[in-house]
């Protein structure tokens, strides 16, 4: 197989188009075209499905991905890692599925961090209230609350991390604190959207018996800015905490719940770039996580 069939077929395959991956291989959309049909020629096989939505990799083009990689990454180390300054360095592009509350509240530090220490490399985070799809490709990895149960994914945990009740000050004085967690029913709740729970493990208020969700959004960051605008009690992350300064935490001895996240990639071998960022992350992740919750213990 030749290379260069073999970067433009990646190219398309992380854009899902003929244009978005032209652009980025500073190509026109036909040449990546011919390209593509090119190396379909040659395998004798279909990589991709097209559609007026994009491009859409087949079986045969999933089976290719890891191949294509592993060439691409054989490349980066040979030719791009061992100049001068470069040493160690990961490059190209890594997009990183995660729930949006962690998305929001730890990601983008360590993804920050890591990315001042290989300038080469773009860290896509793709935030989505829904688990993300790793068959399709949405992303090259991704970070869940719960390990899947498929052979074909490989699960590995990264960190736990611990979830309070809190509101506001402003709630707090004017309707006073919950006197126990049995009290939780008759109270303002905020949650989840009770049919968009996408994992068992993030129905926090089953617990407590609670079934009326009066404010509800299935993004985190919109419950916690329910609760800061002093709307009424709701289930936070820790982590999350740092950055709303209006919130308290309540009934701490009753309320008290402890969750994972697991990274999650393609079975079978790893290509060494994402195995040296699934270090970075994990203990990016765990330093992150134990930093933001000590501020608040």
């Amino acid at each position: 197989m030749n290379w260069d069939d073999l970067r433009v077929f990646l190219a398309v395959a992380r854009a899902e188009g003929l244009s978005g991956a032209a652009r980025g291989l500073r190509l026109d959309p036909a040449t990546a075209g011919r390209r593509i049909a090119r190396l379909e020629r040659s395998l004798g096989a279909v990589l991709f499905a097209k559609s007026p939505q994009g491009y859409t990799l087949t079986e045969a083009g999933q089976r290719l991905v890891p191949r294509a990689e592993a060439a691409e990454m054989a490349l980066v180390e040979g030719l791009g890692e061992t100049g001068a300054g470069g040493a160690g360095r990961l490059g190209g592009t890594i997009r990183i599925g995660a729930p949006d509350g962690c998305a929001n509240y730890l990601l983008p530090q360590v993804c920050a961090r890591i990315g001042a220490a290989h300038p080469d490399l773009d860290l896509q985070i793709l935030a989505l209230p829904r688990v993300v799809n790793l068959s399709r490709r949405e992303a090259d990895l991704a970070i869940t609350v719960s390990a899947p149960e498929t052979q074909r994914l490989r699960a590995e945990k990264l960190s736990d991390y611990r979830l309070s009740l809190a509101a506001s000050r402003g709630w707090l004085a004017e309707h006073g604190a919950p006197a126990s967690a049995e009290a939780l029913q008759g109270a303002r709740m905020i949650g989840y959207i009770p049919d968009m729970i996408f994992d068992a493990e993030l129905d926090y208020l089953a617990r407590f018996g609670i079934t009326r969700v009066p404010l509800a959004s299935n993004a985190v960051s919109v419950q916690l800015n329910f609760a800061r605008s002093g709307a009424g009690l709701a289930i936070v992350h820790d982590f999350a905490l740092p950055a709303a300064p209006e919130l308290v935490r309540v009934l701490q001895d009753e309320v008290r719940l402890t969750r994972t996240f697991w990274l999650v990639t393609h079975a079978g071998p790893r290509d060494a770039r994402l195995e040296r960022l699934t270090t970075l992350l994990r203990d990016g992740m765990r330093a992150e996580i134990a930093r933001l919750e000590d501020l608040v213990a």
